[in-house]
């Protein structure tokens, strides 16, 4: 059994909004409220797109007539999986509950060493 760090990107629609960075921070907002409290391991930013004729690399947001799409990147430990497939699909499983009707994709799974016993006995640790 491997553990793995999967990240998922999400696409979020922001209504009513007039500034690139408010539809940021209110995609991460409700994304945060929704994943929380059972879910607030998972980290949550901006994705990032980049940009097809300069090659520059500017924040996932398009918006148009005062409505927002955000691209999200949602960032995840399973620990314990068969498979970086396994792994990918409990982290899918786990955030798409809490994001229904959301479209997510897997980016990125990469191998991590250490164990979720690990985890514990340094967060044990440090509260002392």
């Amino acid at each position: 059994m491997s553990n793995y760090i999967v990240t998922l990107e999400a696409a979020w629609l922001v209504k009513s909004v007039e500034k690139v960075e408010d539809a940021m921070n209110i995609a991460i907002s409700e994304i945060g409220k929704l994943l929380n409290p059972d879910l607030n391991f998972v980290e949550i930013e901006v994705g990032s797109t980049t940009c097809p004729a300069c090659g520059e690399a500017f924040d996932s947001v398009f918006m148009a007539a005062g409505t927002a799409l955000v691209g999200i990147l949602l960032e995840m430990k399973v620990y314990d999986a068969e498979s970086e497939e396994h792994g990918a699909r409990i982290a899918k499983a786990t955030i798409g509950k809490a994001l229904k009707s959301t479209p997510l994709d897997i980016i990125d799974v990469e191998e991590f060493e250490g164990s979720l016993r690990d985890k514990k006995k340094k967060k044990t640790s440090e509260e002392y």
